[in-house]
């Protein structure tokens, strides 16, 4: 199946929607600069796919999905840690980070389908 556009993209699709879930969960917290710090790894998972489909080449693409892929887990990493801070709570880290990762092995197939 051709791929038209990155709206098409199941990771992109996934991938946007955490990122409107983690601006949700994260928008009261104070300490800025690990809010932003996680907002900027979220959206970079989605930009990233957007961004390398958008170049398109294989090389390129493929490229763009593994610092997409290190994004999502950087975001895992960030709900470690503000779980132990009890930024969320383990409800809402059980979520995401399942569903972070189901965006890096949505991501891993698609990379194994282009090479």
């Amino acid at each position: 199946m051709k791929i038209h556009s990155f709206e098409e993209i199941k990771s992109w699709q996934l991938a946007k929607d955490l990122t409107l879930s983690v601006y949700k969960l994260f928008k009261d917290n104070r300490d800025y600069g690990f809010k932003e710090q996680i907002q900027r790894a979220s959206v970079s998972v989605m930009n990233n796919i957007a961004e390398g489909f958008e170049r398109q080449t294989d090389k390129e693409f493929i490229n763009f999905l593994y610092i997409a892929k290190g994004s999502a887990g950087e975001v895992r990493s960030m709900l470690y840690l503000s779980k132990e801070l009890k930024y969320i709570t383990n409800d809402d880290f059980e979520n995401l980070s399942k569903s972070y990762l189901q965006v890096s092995k949505l991501l891993h197939a698609l990379i194994n389908s282009i090479k």
